[in-house]
């Protein structure tokens, strides 16, 4: 594969025998990589170079690198995978939160740490095109209803309905799939496209509000379906609108 479409990996880790040991096996496996032990060289990298992932040591020697992951992520969306301890879970819990993509613990096999960068890789690509796509869309349409994607507004026969960002992104990630079931993890990611402020805790939650708010029954949706076990679904025919 020529070097210039291999996706470009920034491994972030103070232990030499780390960075040599991932610079190698993933070279072997068609991957880009520079290393770099500090925080300083890693924004030394990130300034010069086009980075698709960045692998980052939450325990660097003499470093936050929890500090080191909130600035990075203030500033890029670049995916970041963290390298964690055994016992870092508050760590691990704090890093996906400030929007990390994945966590792998030390000690790890560099077979799945390669397999993780893939899943990345292939659900950034998707959530870009996917954008692309979106920007393309005007509107749905669904029953009385319409949700502008332009101006974020969720009208009914002309009058407007608000929502929350959390509903809205919500709704237009359901409506983007009607009658298929879509579990809770998929509605995350789908709703991603659309902005960054539905966890997944709180999917349940804003399901009830969107209901309160389209349903003529909300004890008894037409709109939203849950599907037990699953997730959800949204049953009735929409329109799509460019």
């Amino acid at each position: 594969m020529p070097e210039t479409m291999q996706p470009h990996i920034l491994v972030v880790d103070d232990d030499q025998q780390i960075r040599e040991l991932l610079q190698e096996y993933l070279t072997e496996n068609e991957l880009r990589v520079t290393v770099s032990s500090n925080g300083q060289q890693m924004l030394a990298v990130l300034e010069n170079e086009a980075i698709d992932l960045v692998i980052l040591d939450l325990r660097l020697a003499g470093e936050d690198g929890m500090a080191i992951a909130r600035s990075l992520r203030e500033k890029s969306a670049i995916p970041i995978i963290m390298l964690t301890g055994v016992r870092d879970e508050a760590d691990r819990i704090m890093g996906l939160e400030l929007g990390a993509d994945d966590y792998l613990i030390k000690p790890f096999s560099p077979r799945e740490l390669l397999a993780r960068i893939r899943t990345v890789l292939r659900r950034t690509k998707s959530l870009a095109l996917a954008e692309v796509r979106q920007r393309e869309l005007r509107a749905y349409r669904f029953k009385d209803f319409e949700l502008n994607l332009r101006t974020r507004r969720l009208t009914k026969d002309g009058r407007s309905i608000e929502l929350t960002n959390g509903e809205f992104n919500l709704l237009a990630a359901l409506l983007s799939a009607p009658q298929r079931i879509l579990t809770r993890d998929q509605l995350l990611e789908s709703s991603r496209v659309y902005d960054n402020e539905v966890y997944d805790r709180s999917i349940d939650v804003q399901v009830l509000r969107l209901r309160r708010k389209i349903e003529a029954d909300p004890s008894q949706p037409r709109f939203i379906v849950t599907e037990r076990g699953t997730g959800y679904s949204f049953s009735a025919p929409v329109e799509i609108l460019y």
